[in-house]
């Protein structure tokens, strides 16, 4: 009885402990899951840490009705235990509205089960990844891309021996270590890392090497170093990856060992692009026999390989921005393999390059999908064998030299199409009036193709174009209403350069795209400007006839708008005050209207402000100091108002970044500030037409942009942000600064050329003293204009150091003395004015001063020579000016060679030379008369030049 009570007590014991060990299982009468509450109280603390401002969590919390946190957004539970699994956060949308904010609380240690965690997409506003995240130890997933997280990524992660998928590619992270603890990850299947900052650490294909299990790899915009080619041996090479993607990094043709090594068949995609790749593509690669996408982009790469047409499985292949030369012919046979079976190749990319000769057919692929051959040189037409392209879907031959006539027909097979380019060529579209395409276009670009002029009535189908492109088409008609109605969906328009007319309606409820940017500016468009998208991020309306106020700005409620044109129209009245919605605005040109007035306090808060023209308007009163917040600002035209006061000492401090500053034809006053001299990059200083006084200071040798002869850039740039129609994406863009010159006696707007002009303009002021000798340092200086002031002082002969000097004008001033003979040596030199001065004694001679006009040396009575009327004393006695001209080069004006030993010299040889030479002749009356004959030959030639060494010596004694 004691061994059976024995027996049924360890029986229970047994069953005790298997119980014990066993996970609850929390449900209730319904049998449904519920969460722990534990683990319950840990996400609501981590909700805590929170900023929800869209409700996303607003299912989470402690309410009967929300007790069951298994059934909260983004929550999942084991379905046995009721022990939270995953923690799926990402933000449903790339708007800032719909994400999440704060910080990410350490409670979510207490999820001990937890496998899965995505916070992607959400702001945590520059916080550090956490490093308690290295404690989740049973997590396979973690994913945390995009979520505004910034600093090192800790090696705790290097914990996590069960996590499958790393994803932290879109912050703004870097490692602090070294990447040893990637290695610990032995089970990591997809790792992404792209934009993380791990240019220190030259190991990294060591690391990567050794996950074995790794089949996906995103290390893009990493700025990878390049391999070191010994360090390749005796690795242990992973054959299991399918996706390599080491795009915009340093590699070098160094990768391409490593990379043919981890690779094997199974891999399908491959990205290099941006990198320093160089030459051919290695042959090795025609051995991968799955691969599907090879992207080399914006290298240096100069031909494509014949082993391309073998690669069976091959649908994408990406060359564009490359060096690439020869006729598109070969490049096409060479991707064919010149078969003429059908290939599978869907994308062809080949844009930026150097391919010449024509497009030629390209029935031999039938499957593609995207035909990229933009800004090449090809000529000709367009194969007709691109119409016959059924499945193409892209369209891209922008920036060629193609020409011919493009007619309906050419589309009728092209069902498929849905973004069509073909700008920036000679190409007219003949379309009959009443034409229906096959195609419903999504993006539009035909700029400069001509296809007026009547307004394109086949665009009334495309109904889901959110891009349109129409500039310079040579179209001078009405836009009609129905044009109008099609807007609601595009974020971008481009009307520009044509002579349409008429009035533009009311577009408020148009465009209801996020951000939309709108370009009709060089149109005749006319009357008062409507209301327009209170989202707009990008407004042109340059150059037309609008007229009245702009207080239509005030309805432009939203943040977005960064680029702003309204100069050249009629426009009038008072600037409005409410800049204080434009925080983004980096491109402001007001220029050549009517309008007056104060500048309105508003506009201290552009400040991402960077190039701004108030030009040819009629403001008044003194310069804001709120400009001084503008601290990126690289143009500043205020040129051409009724500005008033001193100059404030702010522009100089509080603007390092100015390349352009205008000021003319205003009614400022008081000394130029030497704080100005900060200006280090300026280029252009006009200052001309006020009522400036004082002296030029001597600081202006610190404007070191004008010491280099050369420039770096054609034009000068501001950089700004558009955004792309789709929510938060921002593409950078470049906008050429444009300013008018005063150049050579006239008026001319610059822009493409801009960056090549370095001038100073202080003319027409009321400066004095001399001119310092600092500013002979700026060697790169185009233009000097100091005329019309009080200046006075001689030209120094250090001016002959300005040899990019292309226009000089010293006129109607006090300068005295003499011309420097260096000016002479200012090559360029084509326009110069000396006029009314006190300048006295003989023009240096040499075709450089010569050649300029008598009007360019009037006013100074002293003055004598070439190519003024009155000659010099030398020049009157002179029986032989032309000869004596060809003595006086600048380097021989000086005579120095005449000197009194050299009279001295000249008498004893005499002597020596009669008496040895003519005691000779007394007594042979042979060498009497050959004598007699030599000297009849040569009388006059010593005639002569006696002449010429008396005038000389005459001139010496006289000076």
């Amino acid at each position: 009885m004691s061994s059976k009570c024995f027996l049924l007590l360890q029986y229970v014991s047994l069953i005790s402990v298997i119980l014990f060990q066993l996970e609850p299982t929390v449900a209730n009468s319904n049998n449904i899951i519920s969460c722990l509450d534990e683990e319950k109280e840990a996400l609501l603390a981590f909700k805590q840490g929170l900023i929800d401002e869209s409700g996303i969590l607003s299912s989470w919390g402690r309410e009967d009705e929300k007790r069951n946190c298994c059934k909260w957004r983004g929550v999942r539970c084991s379905n046995k235990t009721g022990h939270v699994l995953g923690l799926d956060l990402r933000a449903l949308s790339d708007s800032p509205v719909d994400a999440l904010k704060g910080t990410i609380n350490p409670s979510l240690l207490k999820l001990q089960h937890l496998t899965y965690l995505d916070l992607s997409w959400n702001n945590f506003s520059g916080s550090p990844i956490p490093e308690f995240i290295g404690s989740l130890s049973k997590l396979s997933e973690l994913a945390l891309s995009s979520a505004q997280l910034a600093g090192p990524i800790p090696h705790q992660l290097g914990n996590l021996s069960r996590l499958q998928v790393l994803d932290l590619r879109f912050n703004n992270l870097f490692s602090s270590g070294n990447l040893d603890w990637l290695s610990y990850l032995s089970s990591l299947r997809y790792l992404d890392l792209g934009d993380c900052k791990l240019s220190k650490f030259s190991n990294w294909f060591q690391v990567l090497s050794n996950l074995r299990s790794l089949t996906t790899l995103y290390l893009g915009h990493c700025d990878l170093p390049p391999i070191s080619t010994p360090s390749l041996l005796h690795l242990n090479y992973s054959k299991s990856l399918e996706v390599i993607d080491l795009s915009n990094n340093y590699l070098t043709n160094s990768i391409y060992p490593w990379l043919l090594n981890v690779s094997s068949n199974l891999v399908d995609h491959i990205d290099l692009g941006s990198n320093r790749l160089h030459g051919s593509i290695p042959v090795a690669f025609g051995h991968m026999a799955s691969l599907r996408y090879l992207g080399l982009l914006s290298n240096r790469l100069r031909e494509v390989p014949k082993f391309l047409g073998n690669m069976s499985s091959l649908k994408m292949l990406v060359l564009s921005y490359n060096e690439l030369r020869g006729e598109l012919s070969e490049f096409i046979q060479n991707v064919s393999s010149g078969s003429t079976k059908n290939s599978s190749l869907e994308w062809l990319y080949l844009a930026s390059n150097e391919i010449t000769g024509t497009i030629p057919n390209l029935g031999g692929f039938p499957s593609l999908q995207i035909l990229s051959l933009e800004s090449n040189r090809l000529t000709g037409t367009i194969s007709k064998s691109v119409g016959q392209l059924f499945k193409l879907e892209l369209l891209l031959l922008s920036g060629n030299l193609l020409r011919g006539v493009i007619s309906e027909a050419f589309f009728s097979n092209l069902s498929s199409l849905d973004t069509l380019d073909l700008s920036d060529n000679s190409l007219t579209l003949k379309f009959s009036h009443d034409w229906t395409p096959p195609f419903k276009l999504f993006n539009i670009f035909l700029g400069s193709c001509k296809i007026g002029p009547r307004f394109p009535k086949w665009l009334q189908s495309q109904n889901q174009t959110v891009a349109l492109d129409v500039s310079n088409a040579g179209i001078s008609d009405i836009v009609p209403d129905w044009f109008w109605d099609l807007t609601n969906q595009l974020y971008y328009l481009n009307l520009s350069n044509n002579e349409m007319k008429g009035k533009l309606p009311d577009l408020s409820r148009k465009f209801d795209s996020y951000g939309p940017g709108i370009d009709v500016s060089s149109n005749q468009f006319e009357g008062p400007i409507p209301l327009l998208p209170p989202n707009v991020s990008s407004l042109n309306l340059s150059q037309n006839k609008f007229s009245g106020s702009i207080s239509f700005l005030c309805s432009i409620s939203s943040h977005l708008l960064t680029y702003l044109d309204l100069s050249n129209n009629l426009l009038s009245g008072r600037l409005p005050d409410c800049w204080f919605q434009f925080d983004s605005l980096a491109i402001l040109n007001l220029a050549n209207n009517s309008f007056f007035g104060e500048i309105p306090d508003s506009m201290s808060f552009l400040r991402n402000i960077r190039s701004l023209s108030l030009y040819n308007n009629s403001l008044t009163g003194g310069l804001p100091s709120f400009f001084m917040n503008g601290s990126q600002l690289t143009l500043m035209d205020l040129g051409k108002n009724g500005l008033s006061g001193e100059m404030p000492t702010w522009i100089g401090e509080s603007l390092p970044n100015l390349v352009v500053l205008s000021l003319r034809s205003n009614k400022f006053h008081g000394n130029i500030p030497f704080q100005l001299c900060y200006l280090s990059h300026i280029q252009i200083l006009d200052l001309s037409l006020n009522n400036i006084s004082g002296i030029i200071p001597k600081c202006f040798h610190n404007f070191s942009a004008m010491t280099k002869e050369k420039s770096s850039n054609l034009s000068i740039i501001s950089n700004y942000y558009y955004n792309l129609g789709l929510r938060g994406m921002l593409m950078p863009l470049i906008y050429f600064d444009k300013i008018t010159v005063t150049w050579k006696g006239g008026q001319y707007e610059y822009k493409s050329i801009l960056g090549l002009i370095k001038i100073i303009d202080l003319s027409s002021n009321k400066l004095g003293g001399e001119v310092p000798e600092e500013i002979m340092d700026l060697v790169g200086l185009v233009a000097l204009n100091l005329s019309n002031n009080n200046l006075t002082g001689q030209i120094t002969p250090r001016i002959g150091q300005l040899k990019s000097l292309d226009f000089l004008d010293l006129s109607i001033n006090h300068f005295f003395g003499g011309i420097p003979s260096s000016l002479s040596r200012l090559r360029l030199l084509s326009v110069m004015d000396l006029s009314y001065n006190n300048f006295s004694g003989k023009i240096p001679k040499g075709t450089q001063l010569q050649r300029f006009g008598a009007s360019t040396y009037a006013g100074n009575p002293e003055l004598c020579g070439l190519p003024l009327p009155n000659k010099c004393l030398d020049e009157e006695s002179a029986p032989s000016p032309s000869r004596d001209d060809a003595y006086n080069t600048p380097d021989d004006d000086g005579d120095q060679f005449i000197t009194l030993g050299f009279y001295m010299s000249m008498i004893l040889g005499f002597f020596v030379g009669f008496w040895g030479v003519c005691g000779t002749l007394l007594v042979k009356s042979s060498w009497r008369c050959g004598y007699y004959n030599f000297l009849t030959g040569v009388k006059d030639w010593l005639y002569v030049e006696a002449v010429v060494n008396i005038a000389k010596l005459q001139r010496r004694v006289r000076n």
